[in-house]
């Protein structure tokens, strides 16, 4: 399907241009019949256009500057029950969308947007917006809206959740009990003289506490997923949220002799959610302590440039090779599955950092060098 698309617009693109260059061969010395046949030309090139349209999977929909329809090919109709001439409120109303459609008209450069819709349904979709201003498609300015629907994909996303959620949440309480058990027959010295056991229950002990750490992280990897969509809307001071996680680490820099240097910057301010700001950077200093050896430093570096404010996580461990750096952000996913294991990782850290990133509209970089170290920078919109 979607090399279909690809192809399609290639071909449009290439009769847009030929569109383009018949008309500057036809405007030399044009006399008035000649004029003539290149606005019919022109109007055959454009339904040849508007046709092909009709073959992609995607809906199409071009309105005028009054946000009239003037085409929707076949997908649009049926998804939207768009029709010509209404205006496109009538069937996709969204404030955003609009705002949108205004900007592009304007000639400002306008992101690709994912909206909501209720129709009955709710629909979630993803609209690109071109700007037409060289009458490619009609006679007059006009704005084309290319739209994905994401709605079973969405669905699809959320059931996988619900379910990872579900099970998490059942084993939680079996999970206690063994823990539990396993405790208190540490803790009997009768039990303890059997070299058997007593080798067997600390192996236990710290597989139930690894497995209760993997709960804990899908629970709250299937919460942020479901709540990705939402927008933080508190004033945050970036500076005071890391130096509370560093202040929470003391014991354990302590405890593996490993010294955080933290380089700070004035009016580090940003739209975040406080919770979810202290869960990305516990993430990255945790991870920066595991897999540092002890008498290692761990920098953290705080700079502005232009709108963002950029805090940058860099370790002396053990660092990643380059052909899997690009993997390190997929749930589940460890360079060394021992180490992880023997540092109580569970592989889904740097995944939620990722999603709690893109929640703040953010960026997250990564790059190391194995046996040298890794360094993580996080970029947000400053204030």
């Amino acid at each position: 399907m979607e090399l279909l698309t690809i192809i399609l617009i290639l071909i449009i693109g290439i009769l847009s241009f030929l569109l383009l260059k018949k008309e500057r061969v036809l405007g030399i010395n044009l006399e008035d019949n000649q004029k003539e046949v290149k606005i019919i030309e022109n109007k055959d090139y454009q339904k040849n256009i508007l046709s092909l349209l009709n073959y992609i999977p995607e809906g199409i929909i071009i309105i005028n500057k009054s946000k009239e329809i003037l085409y929707n090919n076949s997908s649009a109709q049926k998804r939207f029950e768009t029709k010509l001439n209404e205006n496109i409120s009538s069937s996709l109303r969204n404030p955003d969308l609009l705002i949108s459609i205004e900007k592009a008209f304007n000639n400002q450069k306008v992101k690709d947007l994912e909206i909501e819709i209720r129709n009955p349904s709710v629909l979630r979709m993803n609209i690109s917006l071109f700007y037409d201003n060289n009458n490619l498609f009609f006679d007059e300015e006009s704005c084309m809206l290319f739209i994905r629907d994401l709605t079973e994909f969405y669905k699809f996303q959320q059931l996988k959740s619900d379910f990872v959620a579900n099970v998490s949440h059942e084993l939680r309480t079996p999970l206690q009990s063994i823990k539990m058990g396993l405790e208190t027959f540490d803790k009997n010295s009768d039990i303890n003289k059997n070299s058997e056991v007593n080798n067997l229950l600390p192996v236990m002990i710290s597989q139930s506490e690894r497995m209760e750490n993997l709960i804990r992280d899908l629970l709250s990897l299937s919460k942020i997923e479901l709540q990705e969509h939402i927008r933080p809307t508190h004033e945050i001071n970036l500076i005071e949220v890391i130096d509370y996680v560093i202040k929470t680490y003391e014991n354990i820099v302590k405890k593996n002799n490993v010294n955080i240097e933290f380089q700070k910057t004035e009016n580090f301010k940003i739209i975040g959610d406080r919770d979810k700001l202290i869960e990305i950077f516990t993430n990255l200093i945790d991870n920066s302590i595991k897999y540092s050896d002890k008498n290692k430093e761990i920098k953290i570096t705080t700079k502005k440039e232009g709108n963002l404010n950029i805090v940058s996580v860099e370790d002396q461990g053990i660092g990643i090779p380059k052909e899997f750096i690009h993997r390190i952000t997929e749930r589940f996913y460890t360079v060394d599955p021992s180490k992880s294991r023997s540092v109580g990782g569970t592989g889904l850290g740097l995944a939620i950092v990722k999603h709690l990133v893109s929640q703040h509209r953010g960026e997250m970089d990564i790059s190391s060098v194995q046996n040298k170290g890794t360094t993580i920078s996080v970029k947000f919109n400053s204030l």
